[in-house]
């Protein structure tokens, strides 16, 4: 006797190998004639993959349910904002400046050894009717604590600075992913029939660290990725030459629509085809629509005075153009903006918000420049009613120690706990999600991934996170990967 038997164990004979994978074949048979059909129990969280018409990608798509936001602004603090010193207030740390970091013994993080703890470098306030605490760095975004929902309990998956940007763009901390903006612009399409569906806008200073990782549209079709382009320097120099006639420009573009459509009816079904004339078609649109978004002279002096585009602080100056080129965009359709504020540049801390080595004078700094003009978008948004209907979310790719680093006046990375910000439509107003220890230092109350994020902003737009699917190298791969829940408790 076959000592498998003795143990319980049937031994399978040939026979009956035979006909147990005849009946698995079978199974996997039905299943898949099931899921054409559509009749499997499971299919309310079968992946859904939009259906993209070639030649009209960005037409506008139904949402999977009734969203609460057609459209998204992102707001990304490249750097790292200390979340200690702006958003999340601690009593404790203030009480137990120039103490250890109860529970550790010289605590090693990105950079090194950690010193003591060390307060807040602004002063806290009371704001608003809710009273939430912000610091003073940033007064006029304080000013408007009764419209923000805050979530206090972030953590990231990386403490350096570039997989982190990755992550919080796009879902995972390797390069080679879609962003946010590029799933959404895939799931919605545009109601800009003229611009590009997903605009990034990098910070006056320069490009983020991960560059355009940021906005990219990696394995989902390229005309899903962000277009870059600033209030300063727009995609290109989009002029029609002096020698050519606006009648002549004119004629030369429907000869060429009609030489199109000649070629395409010659090759009927070539969807490559079709994706690669409406892509042209949209580059001569936004050739004449581009030079108008981005006229801001059109804009009353008061607007352009609230965004601050005549300080004297030039970078300042340019961030406020940045903010009111925004709204523009958004005004006309464009379906996600991701605003950047700060730039990777060598030296810490010189164009973004890595403060290791003089936190203090670095911050005052790069304050200014952020908080009169994303302020302003706020309002603007608001006063036109914009804000019904769109989502803004503020975030940094991850937060920073409540202690000073040994030897240094600033504070190193701190992916365990920081915070973000939502504003406008579905989320609660004057409301706090989550918390983060006493002293700033690790998130312990309603722990929040970027994954939860992201299902969140999906949520809001009328798409399910775990449904949003794209299938690429045999994988059907979606935003939140196979993670992230909706932050429920957040929605108004």
């Amino acid at each position: 006797m076959s000592p498998l038997s003795t143990m319980g164990l049937r031994i399978a004979s040939r026979r009956d190998f035979l006909c147990d994978a005849a009946a698995g074949l079978g199974g996997v048979a039905l299943a898949s004639l099931l899921a054409d059909e559509k009749l499997l129990a499971d299919d309310a969280k079968s992946p859904v993959r939009p259906i993209v018409r070639p030649e009209a990608p960005l037409a506008p798509r139904v949402s999977q349910f009734t969203p609460k936001a057609s459209r998204v602004l992102m707001i990304f603090c490249s750097g790292a904002v200390s979340h200690v010193d702006t958003f999340d207030y601690k009593p404790e740390l203030v009480k137990r400046d120039g103490q250890p970091l109860p529970g550790v013994d010289k605590l090693v993080t990105f950079q090194g050894e950690n010193g003591n703890l060390v307060a807040p470098q602004w002063q806290f306030k009371p704001r608003g009717e809710c009273g939430k605490m912000i610091s003073d760095l940033l007064p006029n975004l304080a000013e408007l604590a009764d419209d923000i929902c805050f979530i206090h309990s972030m953590t990231a998956k990386s403490n350096t600075h570039g997989p982190a940007e990755n992550q919080m763009s796009t879902g995972y901390t390797l390069d080679g992913f879609p962003s946010m903006g590029a799933w959404v612009s895939y799931a919605l399409g545009s109601e800009a029939a003229d611009l590009p569906a997903f605009v990034a806008i990098p910070d006056p200073r320069g490009v983020p660290q991960a560059a355009s990782n940021n906005w990219s549209s990696a394995f989902l079709p390229a005309v899903f990725q962000g277009t870059p382009f600033n209030a300063d320097k727009p995609i290109a120099n989009l002029q029609r030459p002096a020698e050519i006639t606006a009648s002549a420009d004119s004629a030369t573009r429907a000869f060429l629509k009609r030489l199109n459509e000649q070629h395409q009816n010659r090759h009927p079904g070539d969807s490559d085809l079709a994706a690669r004339i409406a892509s042209y078609e949209l580059a001569a649109k936004l050739q004449l629509r581009a030079a108008e978004v981005s006229n801001l002279a059109e804009e009353s002096l008061e607007t352009q005075t609230m965004y601050g585009l005549h300080d004297t602080n030039k970078v300042k100056a340019g961030f406020g153009r940045n903010c009111l080129l925004a709204r523009r965009l958004l005004q006309r359709g464009v379906r996600f903006v991701q605003l950047f504020n700060g730039a990777y540049a060598m030296g810490e801390g010189v164009g973004n918000w890595d403060g290791h080595k003089t936190l203090k004078a670095q911050y005052s700094i790069h304050g200014p420049i952020l908080d009169q003009p994303a302020a302003a978008l706020l309002r603007d948004l608001k006063r036109t009613g914009m804000l019904d209907d769109t989502l803004v979310v503020w975030v940094t790719e991850f937060g920073r120690m409540p202690t000073f680093q040994k030897g240094a006046s600033g504070r190193d990375h701190n992916p365990k706990g920081f915070t973000a910000w939502m504003a406008g439509a579905g989320v609660k107003r004057a409301f706090s999600y989550g918390a983060t220890d006493d002293f700033g230092h690790i998130a312990v109350d309603k722990v929040t991934t970027i994954y939860d994020l992201h299902a969140t902003v999906l949520h809001l737009l009328g798409l399910d996170h775990e449904r949003l699917s794209f299938y690429h190298n045999g994988i059907e791969r979606r935003l939140t990967d196979v993670h992230g829940h909706v932050l429920k408790e957040i929605l108004a």
